[in-house]
């Protein structure tokens, strides 16, 4: 039988809890950059909530993340500390990466979080060589990946899948398709708009699952995990969901109406199961409004941290490069 959550009332405050801080993070970011003290690169997460939180919730300490450049909210719901992580969106010394990677390859070995990844596809075969190496000592860990839809049509996607099921790799495939890759519309871009009849080719047992549901997510991983510790082999999970914001900063968002950005507005997964949990008794309104103000503590907190980083020391600019160990 499939593991459920126990969903009482403390697991329903950290579901909740846990989506308020991604989103109040991320809406914090968009100000700071529109502040110029966030720079370069910045896709984020608002409407995706759900599957960092139902993902992470399944997860083990000996599981191991592979992510994307929109890896904010999987860094968070993994248990990456918000200051640091706002560090590394600031570029300063306290971040993550010590402020070289930003918002897109934030890493952080302690909570075996193995990077954003600024390629598309570019964490699939990261993810099987993890899932491989596991393998081989003999762990009991098992290697999450998380991609985009637009991931599909790159080599990397067949390659990796092909591979971990050949050797029954403990990969957890995680497409978060979230129906646009950059700017195109999937069924511009995909003659099979289904992604896990892709992976079902390669005759990995696949799933597809409501992405805007939290509990359906951490129901879904719950399965599929308890699947592949039990030597099934990897499993993939489609993630129907929806990003409410542009691809990225700088995306004036021109292939899509905003009349369908409303409609997937509707089902707001916070919004969702925040009403769900007070019609069924789970949750107060004043719980979630003590979440609410948590949360935007935690941001603030962690805005005041990246503000009082310090920078990289110039001199310092050259360590950890191929340049550093060239003879002066």
């Amino acid at each position: 039988m499939t593991a459920k959550p126990h969903l009482d009332r403390e697991h329903a405050r950290h579901l909740l809890g846990q989506m308020l801080r991604i989103r109040l993070f991320e809406e914090r970011c968009a100000e700071l950059y529109t502040q110029q003290k966030i720079r370069g690169f910045l896709h984020l997460y608002v409407g995706e909530e759900a599957n960092a939180v139902g993902i992470a919730c399944a997860l083990s300490a000996a599981d191991s993340i592979v992510s994307t450049y929109r890896e904010h909210g999987h860094a968070l719901a993994r248990g990456i500390a918000m200051g640091p992580l706002m560090a590394e969106m600031y570029g300063k010394a306290n971040g993550t990466s010590a402020g070289r990677g930003g918002s897109m390859h934030v890493f952080d070995r302690a909570t075996r979080f193995y990077g954003g990844n600024a390629i598309v596809g570019g964490g699939l075969p990261l993810a099987v060589g993890l899932g491989l190496a596991e393998k081989l000592r003999g762990g009991a860990g098992v290697a999450v990946c998380l991609f985009g839809e637009g991931a599909v049509a790159e080599g990397e996607f067949h390659e990796s899948l092909n591979l971990a099921a050949l050797w029954k790799l403990p990969v957890l495939f995680v497409c978060e398709n979230n129906l646009y890759a950059m700017g195109s519309a999937i069924e511009r871009t995909e003659s099979e708009t289904a992604i896990f009849r892709k992976a079902e080719s390669y005759r990995v047992e696949a799933h597809q699952v409501d992405g805007m549901d939290v509990v359906a997510v951490e129901v879904a991983a719950l399965g599929a995990l308890e699947r592949i510790r039990g030597g099934a082999g990897p499993q993939f999970l489609e993630c129907m969901t929806y990003r409410f914001r542009a691809h990225s900063m700088f995306d004036a968002q021109l292939y899509r109406d905003r009349a369908e950005v409303e409609r997937w507005k509707e089902r707001d997964p916070i919004r969702r199961f925040g009403d769900w949990a007070t019609a069924s008794g789970l949750l107060h309104v004043a719980d979630i409004e003590a979440l609410r103000e948590a949360a935007s503590a935690e941001v603030d907190a962690a805005v005041a941290f990246a503000e009082a980083g310090a920078w990289e020391p110039v001199e310092d600019l050259c360590r950890h490069t191929l340049m550093d160990a060239v003879p002066a």
